[in-house]
């Protein structure tokens, strides 16, 4: 097949395809079904996994695997992106880790208390194999789109992940609704087959018309493979010489390590915490608050959009860490799956605000540059290193004190830090 122009429809479709398929991977395995699954291993006298003869918390457990996932990606996305755009075929690297994502989410089917090692190997390596792919499929986009044309295809992808990630867990909701026992266990085990299945065969559109690469002759030294540790430094050099972004920066990494924190665990903590009426009430209940987040979440980036506007981008970002810390505080004492709904629609409202006020502001921040893909990197590496804290600590509070809710209380403290950082960034630092 002769290779598509850059530009051209079709090619920036096959991109942003990508989206579709590897978008219900964070939705039904990182948010949604797996967190109910994993949950309802366990029963109210056994509580606590036996690791390398440590008994731990179920609910630690999970915190401190994905905390040290989330490790390993944050050193290894410099050492990919050090080589995205060196290597002659990069579709290659991306094909891998999409591979290694879904076939590790068909992998969660034999996840058991038997199995438990194995199973949490599968969910590492899903976990790894999602973010691991996002490097290279990130970096094809300059590739595919010409400048003009990046922002709205970019945001076609995020449209087609949102729309395809639904649709999977509405028939995710469909096959698990109305059982209990271990046929709704069997039931939620398809799903993370399904979801594999799903990434694999859709991601072929991408594959059969996505470049293989930079057309060079380069090999991957260790030159090259640390250059994107080097870059890293070099950014960070510069961005600290600016006193505001310095500090803006210090207190994104404070507030976003308990927004990430929150995001990963709220099924775990709904799932534990709340009085749910029967088993299946809970399955029911707990995909419906995934849902009512991730709508009201869009409804919170539009609102969130508007107020900057009018008071600007600092001021904004300081009432929402407040907003934070509050539903943090009233969290601690909710029981009934009303309360919990509504938490839920508080946490999309300012979880899609937060995110997107985030990233843009810190556009704002940058000095004027065409490398802005380094300046990026170090933003993503910042914000995963961010979630290692905020889940190790979250996960370690969980097994010494033995309840979820003093975590999220604890968590009001990187709110409360996030509030007394941002204002302590010069006011006229940037525009509205």
């Amino acid at each position: 097949m002769n290779q598509l122009e850059k530009g051209s429809k079709k090619l920036q479709n096959a991109w942003a395809f990508y989206d579709w398929a590897n978008s219900v991977y964070p939705l039904v395995i990182s948010s949604s079904i797996f967190p109910i699954f994993y949950a309802s291993l366990f029963s109210d006298e056994f509580p606590a996994v036996p690791v390398f003869g440590f008994e731990i918390k179920n609910t630690a457990l999970i915190s401190f695997v994905t905390a040290i996932a989330f490790l390993v990606v944050a050193i290894i996305s410099p050492l990919l992106s050090g080589i995205a755009d060196y290597v002659g075929n990069k579709k290659r690297f991306l094909q891998f880790f999409c591979y290694l994502g879904a076939l590790s989410c068909i992998g969660l089917y034999w996840f058991s208390l038997e199995n438990i090692y194995f199973g949490l190997v599968c969910y590492f390596l899903g976990l790894i194999g999602f973010w691991g792919s996002l490097v290279f499929y990130n970096s094809y986009l300059p590739d595919v789109a010409f400048e003009e044309q990046q922002d709205k295809l970019s945001a076609k992808g995020y449209s087609l992940g949102y729309i395809g990630s639904v649709i999977l867990l509405i028939a995710s909701l469909a096959m698990v609704i109305g059982k209990e026992g271990q046929e709704a266990m069997e039931a939620m085990r398809l799903t993370f087959v399904f979801t594999g299945i799903w990434w694999i065969l859709f991601s072929q559109y991408s594959f059969y018309f996505l470049p293989k690469g930079n057309k060079t002759n380069q090999k991957v030294t260790t030159s090259i493979l640390f250059n994107g540790f080097r870059e890293l430094r070099k950014v960070k050099n510069q961005l600290f010489e600016n006193v505001a972004l310095k500090r803006y920066l210090i207190a994104f990494f404070v507030y976003s390590m308990a927004v990430q924190t929150v995001m990963l665990v709220a099924t775990y903590f709904g799932e534990q915490e709340i009085n749910w009426p029967s088993p299946s009430d809970k399955t029911m209940g707990l995909i419906i608050s995934i849902l009512v987040i991730q709508l009201v979440a869009v409804l919170g980036a539009f609102i969130t959009s508007r107020a900057s506007a009018k008071f600007g981008n600092i001021p904004t970002l300081i009432v929402i860490n407040i907003i934070w810390a509050i539903i943090c505080v009233c969290a601690y004492f909710v029981t009934e799956p009303i309360h919990f709904y509504v938490t839920a629609g508080f946490v999309g409202l300012v979880m899609g605000g937060i995110q997107a006020l985030s990233r843009s502001t810190y556009s704002k921040f940058l000095p004027k540059t065409d490398d802005t893909t380094s300046y990026f990197s170090f933003y993503d590496v910042s914000e995963k290193i961010g979630i290692v804290i905020g889940m190790g600590l979250y996960g370690l509070i969980d097994q010494l004190t033995g309840s979820m809710r003093n975590s999220i209380v604890f968590l009001t403290l990187f709110f409360i830090g996030g509030v007394l950082l941002l204002l302590r960034v010069p006011k006229k630092s940037i525009s509205k």
